[in-house]
């Protein structure tokens, strides 16, 4: 199958649903993380260009055009998060290599509103799951920030493993700071990550823990907060 055949998709689970990053969701995208200023601030790559507070549409319009470039090259996957069909974060799969190493980052972040439903790992899991069984990806990063529990308890419940902390890896908050590298491959999870988490949670999913950039990416992903062009980011929300 054709990579470009992957992408766009929509995957949803109950009420929780990951749709294309799209150029209208740039008013929400702005009004949400003004909101979210302080959730994701300590959490947040440090990137003058994307201001946690601002008036204006352009710095997200441009960053939502440039993630969409870079998706339709097969390098990302940036989606929105959405509960009950409301715009509630951003998850994006990106940083993709392709090749002998098929690899990617993933970064996350979610409303401080809508945090403790079980969003997140919801989210993760799903992106995760398509990654590696409809893409073809082998293995998935998530770099988080050791202060960042709810984080860390989003990809430590769905099985991903820490190898161990990557000193001063990304400017966060106004300083180089240090993130524990947890990544999951294809082999670990034959039956799917979402799948895994519910046959071993006790009563079905749980809250993701936090907000925030889970993975050290940037305002669209992979940090579960981070850079918006830097998909290993978490949104402001995964680190």
């Amino acid at each position: 199958m054709n990579r470009r055949q992957r992408w766009p998709v929509t995957l949803q689970e109950g009420p929780i649903a990951l749709r294309p990053l799209r150029l209208r969701d740039a008013p929400v995208l702005r009004d949400t993380r003004a909101r979210n200023a302080e959730w994701l601030r300590p959490w947040e790559p440090t990137y003058p260009e994307m201001p946690l507070r601002t008036t204006g549409l352009t710095p997200y319009v441009a960053m939502i055009q440039a993630i969409r470039r870079e998706a339709r090259q097969g390098l990302s996957m940036p989606w929105s998060i959405t509960y009950e069909g409301r715009f509630v974060g951003q998850l994006t799969v990106g940083a993709i290599v392709w090749g002998s190493a098929r690899s990617a980052q993933v970064g996350y972040w979610v409303d401080s509103a809508y945090a403790g439903r079980g969003i997140t790992p919801t989210a993760v899991a799903l992106a995760v799951d398509h990654s590696f069984f409809t893409v073809g990806l082998h293995r998935i990063e998530a770099n988080v920030r050791p202060e960042n529990r709810a984080s860390r308890r989003v990809v430590t419940k769905l099985g991903f493993r820490d190898e161990g902390v990557r000193r001063r890896q990304l400017h966060i908050d106004g300083a180089w700071r240090d993130h524990i590298c947890y990544a999951l491959t294809a082999e670990e999870v034959p039956r799917g990550v979402l799948r895994r988490w519910y046959d071993g949670a006790s009563s079905g999913p749980s809250e993701e823990g936090g907000s925030g950039p889970g993975s050290g990416l940037g305002p669209q992903g992979p940090n579960g907060g981070g850079d918006p062009r830097d998909p290993a980011s978490p949104h402001p929300g995964s680190n």
